[in-house]
């Protein structure tokens, strides 16, 4: 059972996929690390040693910015954002698409799933 930046990596799964849960390592730092390290990409997370774990850990969390420290800088990029007012930072506010993505009929999730067309809302009472 490796635990690497406080994430216990799946053991079934091959090491480079086993990576990518900790939170700011994707394939791309995950292939270099091992790389660097001097460590198969196609070896088990279980069938780790000891040693090598603490190879990896290492040299993550020095090279890069990993999990909570991470997260709490891409939190203040978004508060700093909000703060100015920026365009940006009030699509975040209002929890709408920030990088141009049409609202028209995408991120319908985000806004609630809200369909504004004819006939959907008032029902018109027929006489009898």
């Amino acid at each position: 059972m490796a635990r690497i930046a406080g994430v216990t990596l799946p053991n079934n799964k091959r090491i480079i996929i086993g990576l990518t849960y900790v939170y700011g390592v994707g394939d791309t730092i995950a292939k270099r690390v091992l790389k660097q390290v001097g460590i198969s990409e196609d070896i088990r997370v279980k069938d780790l040693t000891d040693d090598q774990t603490s190879q990896i850990r290492e040299a993550l969390e020095k090279n890069h910015r990993l999990e909570g420290d991470l997260r709490r800088d891409v939190m203040s990029n978004i508060k700093r954002l909000k703060d100015t007012g920026s365009y940006r930072g009030v699509r975040h506010m209002k929890k709408l698409p920030v990088r141009g993505q049409r609202t028209k009929t995408n991120s319908r999730t985000v806004r609630g799933n809200v369909r504004k067309t004819m006939g959907s809302g008032r029902r018109v009472l027929t006489k009898t």
